[in-house]
């Protein structure tokens, strides 16, 4: 039976690849990649002539039988379309599997995104919590961080240019003005990494388009926050209710940050009407 290798690729530079990463993709009869012409870039730099197959998000359902079936026969390596497979792309599903089917899985270990921006943010790296692409949709996006509110490790998270500033906009309504790293292209030419707070990010990111692939890591909640005032839990409902957001989703971010639970929030929404002459 054959082995299946997980085999780290250089996020941006290439010369960000291990010897024996070369040395598999070499060795092995198949290589199965999540973007075949950014693999064919690697591949032709290190004069490595293996045969490549697309396995992505469009085509996993009917390729991973063929894959599975060429696993009988010999080795293969699966690689992303960046840095390690499995995280953020159909690779967790290939290897789930070919462990079903008691194939041998071995990680050839390389770059690796969110933990380059991690280590390089200068917020704690003892701990912390991985939330992949954040949600395109702002109630989805919000309701996510409004989970993470009280977390104290340290967020990691995955945003596309397109969607920065209204990602922006959301860490901070939802989680508070926290400090924040923001990774731009890593190990790229135009590799920018850039720490401030959250409201100083909005305001460096505005009027500007921004490019390229971002990493954001965020500064978990203070550990040992104490519990809101009603006062405090009142204003902050009148601003979210002001804002438009819905009843629901307000009464869910106030308790996340208020360390009160749902229904007391709820019941105290209640008694606040929601028209635009709230009192502040």
């Amino acid at each position: 039976m054959g082995t299946l290798y997980l085999v780290g690729t250089p996020i941006g530079n290439l010369e960000d690849i291990t010897l024996r990463a070369l040395r598999v993709l070499r060795e092995v009869p198949l290589i199965a990649a999540e973007d075949t012409r950014r693999a064919r870039i690697l591949l032709d730099r290190y004069e490595i002539t293996t045969p490549v197959v697309s396995y992505f998000e469009g085509n996993k359902a009917a390729r991973e039988h063929q894959l599975l079936e060429a696993l009988e026969r010999g080795d293969v390596a699966l690689i992303s379309e960046a840095g390690m497979p499995g995280l953020s792309d159909p690779g967790y599903e290939l290897v789930r599997a070919a462990v079903e089917r008691g194939h041998r899985v071995v990680p050839i270990p390389g770059p690796s995104a969110p933990i380059a921006a991690l280590v390089a943010s200068g917020l704690p790296t003892d701990q912390f919590v991985y939330l992949g692409f954040l949600p395109r949709r702002r109630s989805q996006r919000r309701a996510l961080l409004a989970e993470v509110a009280h977390e104290p490790r340290t967020l990691v998270a995955f945003e596309t240019p397109h969607r920065l500033q209204e990602a922006l906009t959301d860490l901070e309504e939802v989680l508070g003005d926290r400090p924040v790293a923001i990774c731009r292209e890593l190990t790229k030419r135009f590799e920018e990494i850039w720490r401030g707070t959250l409201s100083q990010a909005r305001s460096r990111f505005q009027g500007e388009e921004p490019r390229g692939e971002f990493t954001l890591v965020i500064g978990g909640a203070l550990r040992g926050e104490e519990r809101w005032d009603a006062e405090t839990v009142r204003r902050a409902l009148e601003q979210r209710l002001r804002a438009g957001i819905p009843r629901s989703e307000a009464v869910r971010e106030v308790a996340a940050l208020s360390g009160w639970n749902r229904r007391e929030v709820y019941q105290l929404s209640l008694e606040e009407p929601r028209t635009p002459n709230l009192e502040p």
